[in-house]
C-alpha cells in the first residue's frame, strides 16, 4: 500500500497532481528498467548467461594482463550449472506496474531526496500506456509533502500548525541566480502550496 501513498495528496494543502498521460511504444522505465518479470532459468538463459559471463571474464584479464590480476574462468557446464539457480529478467508482454514515489533519506531521518515521480503503466505487447502524476517543482513538492507527511502529527495539529512545523523541519529556501551580479531566494513552500495555505 505504500506505492499509494501519494494519492494523499490530492486531498492536502499542496497543490492537486495533474494527471499526465503518455500512449505509444514502450519508452518510460518503472522506475528504472523497462516494464519486466523475472522469471526461473531454463537451459537456453542460463547457456547464455553463461556464454556471456565467460566474454566478460575474458575480456577482464585481457584488460589487467599487466597487473597479474586475473580471473579463474569456469568451464561453460559449470557456470550453467550455476546459473539454473538464478532468476532473469524478460521484457513485461501485458501487465500492469505501480511506481510509488521514489525518495531516500540522506543524512537524518527529515533529509528527504526526491529520486523519481510515481507512475502507473500498463504494458501490451510493444505499447505501453503510462499516467504520470505531474506536480510542480517535483524535487521541492514531494520533498516539503514528504515532511509535512511524516514528520508532523494529524491527530495533534491543525492543517496551519502542521504546515508551519513542516516548513521549520525543512525550509526548502533556495538560491536563484539569473547572472554573475543577480541573486534571489526562493522559497519552494510558497510554490507547492495551495494559495488559501500561504
Amino acid at each position: 500500500m505504500n506505492k499509494f501513498r501519494f494519492l494523499k495528496a490530492f486531498n492536502s494543502p499542496f497543490k492537486r497532481p495533474k494527471l499526465k498521460w503518455y500512449l505509444g511504444k514502450i519508452a518510460f522505465g518503472t522506475p528504472y528498467f523497462f516494464p519486466r518479470r523475472w522469471v526461473k532459468a531454463t537451459p537456453k538463459l542460463a547457456m547464455e548467461a553463461a556464454l556471456r559471463q565467460i566474454k566478460e571474464d575474458e575480456r577482464f584479464n585481457e584488460l589487467n594482463a599487466k597487473n597479474g590480476y586475473q580471473k579463474t574462468i569456469k568451464s561453460v557446464d559449470e557456470l550453467v550449472k550455476e546459473k539454473m539457480n538464478y532468476r532473469f529478467p524478460v521484457p513485461k508482454k501485458i501487465g500492469f506496474d505501480f511506481v510509488g514515489l521514489g525518495y531516500k533519506t540522506k543524512w537524518d531521518p527529515t533529509d528527504y531526496r526526491f529520486e523519481w515521480g510515481p507512475m502507473w503503466s500498463f504494458v501490451f505487447l510493444k505499447w505501453q500506456l503510462a499516467l504520470f502524476f505531474h506536480v510542480p517543482h517535483p524535487d521541492h513538492y514531494w520533498v516539503c509533502w514528504l515532511t509535512y507527511e511524516n514528520d508532523t502529527d494529524a491527530d495533534l495539529m491543525s492543517v496551519r500548525e502542521r504546515i508551519e512545523a513542516a516548513r521549520k523541519i525543512n525550509p526548502e529556501i533556495w538560491k536563484r541566480s539569473f547572472g554573475p551580479d543577480k541573486k534571489e531566494s526562493i522559497c519552494y513552500w510558497d510554490e507547492v502550496l495551495k494559495e488559501k495555505y500561504l
